[in-house]
């Protein structure tokens, strides 16, 4: 596994529409591990294949609060939305940044696991704001045209002291 760099806003690649995977072939295998590794070492809790730089419709995605139950998906889309939240939204390709933007607070994504075989995922809350985040950039869409009012900065006094590094 390996570290992936990240782009960030503007890069234009963050503006192209993804293509589907057809086949698991080893070079996409070794993409979601680096993936995985890139979205965990940055603090994420969602990467597209797009935001290193692979315009494919792959996924990960991490709201476990151990970070430790991956989500994989490949060929995302969503099928089903109900309600809504409004709420802060961050992104990787987007350092130092946040805004309130409105999702729907459910989710229902068909899309293909690691195996190449169907599966319906359901999210609720943090869970359907990632599903709709990460399919919006395989389709070359980003959060910041959402943001409702101004996208501001991350600042570190928004944090307790534990929560920052020595």
């Amino acid at each position: 596994m390996a570290l992936r760099e990240i782009r960030t806003y503007p890069d234009e690649i963050l503006n192209k529409i993804s293509k589907p995977v057809t086949e698991m072939k080893p070079r996409f295998s070794e993409l979601i591990d680096d993936m995985l590794e890139t979205m965990y070492s940055s603090g994420g809790v969602g990467l597209a294949a797009v935001q290193v730089g692979v315009l494919r419709r792959i996924v990960v995605i991490d709201v476990s609060p151990e970070a430790d139950s991956p989500m994989v998906l490949i060929n995302p889309e969503i099928i089903e939305m109900d309600g809504t939240q409004t709420g802060d939204e961050g992104c990787l390709s987007v350092p130092g940044k946040h805004g309130i933007v409105t999702r729907a607070m459910t989710c229902k994504v068909k899309c293909l696991n690691r195996d190449m075989e169907e599966v319906i995922l359901e999210g609720e809350g943090l869970l359907a704001r990632c599903f709709q985040h990460e399919i919006d950039h395989l389709d070359g869409k980003m959060y910041v045209d959402k943001v409702e009012g101004e996208l501001e900065n991350v600042y570190q006094e928004d944090f307790d002291e534990e929560d920052l590094e020595d």
